[in-house]
């Protein structure tokens, strides 16, 4: 494993950043974060370069849909704008890779459906680069409901993607699709810069598999990095090229300093920089 900066996923404290950016911030550089992983960006990006800039964090990653114009997340969609907006905002925090969240999961379903993400996604890295950024994606656990000949429809995404999109693995999506996940780290190889380092106990089904009932967040068992089911450990030793080593919780068990403060601990004992 390559040197690994640790970061937070501003989604985790989504609630306490609208309420208050500055002093969340704050808060995070403070228990030792250098990195944050921005979340609902677009329409702020003079503000939140602001925050961060005065609590000293960077955030060198940014989550905001490429493919469709709203960013699902389990309490709610978020209106997006064009790509391009999307870039130019980007560029303003000081965001280097865009990474779409979330691919609806009827578009994983069929062949030509993975086809279409991936070509879709290769555009996208274009139009990128002409703001000197790249793209990557980040996966749910809907990716790895169809498979053909034998390749999960995320493995047959990835064999269609322009070498210039990168890879941020959902470790605990990974897992509730079935996934062998540090078996899928070491496949992706040199593709995959970031993962979602979060655990708990696995959901016993795809919450996106066909005539799953409706999924929300709160519904969840997540836990602190290390005392879940999630192969953490392993996972991080299987990478070749990651970057960021990404904190994060759909639903945080308790205070969210806290527990974000327990899963850097965690990567701080497992060789990953603060």
């Amino acid at each position: 494993m390559t040197e690994v900066q640790a970061s937070v996923q501003l989604y985790s404290l989504a609630k306490e950043f609208s309420a208050d950016m500055s002093g969340s911030l704050a808060k995070l550089a403070e228990i030792g974060f250098a990195h944050v992983e921005a979340f609902d960006f677009v329409s702020r990006p003079t503000e939140i370069r602001a925050a961060l800039d005065a609590a000293g964090l960077t955030a060198p990653t940014g989550h905001a849909p490429l493919l469709t114009d709203e960013l699902w997340t389990p309490d709610g969609s978020i209106p997006t704008p064009a790509p391009e907006v999307v870039y130019e905002a980007a560029a303003t925090i000081g965001i280097t890779t865009v990474i779409d969240p979330f691919v609806a999961p009827e578009r994983w379903l069929t062949e030509d459906g993975v086809a279409d993400i991936a070509e879709r996604l290769n555009a996208a890295a274009e139009t990128a680069a002409g703001f000197g950024l790249t793209v990557g994606y980040h996966n749910h656990a809907q990716e790895f409901i169809a498979s053909f000949d034998a390749q999960s429809a995320y493995e047959r995404f990835v064999s269609l993607l322009d070498e210039r999109v990168t890879l941020e693995l959902d470790l605990f999506w990974a897992l509730t699709g079935g996934q062998d996940v540090p078996a899928l780290v070491k496949t992706l190889g040199d593709r995959l810069i970031a993962v979602h380092v979060k655990d708990g106990v696995v959901p016993t089904s795809n919450p996106w598999a066909p005539g799953a009932e409706q999924f929300g967040s709160d519904s969840l068992d997540q836990r602190h990095a290390g005392s879940g089911d999630v192969p953490l450990a392993e996972s991080l030793r299987a990478a070749t090229a990651l970057k960021y080593a990404v904190v994060e919780y759909d639903h945080a068990p308790g205070d969210v300093f806290a527990d974000v403060a327990a899963s850097l601990a965690f990567l701080r004992e497992n060789g990953v920089s603060a």
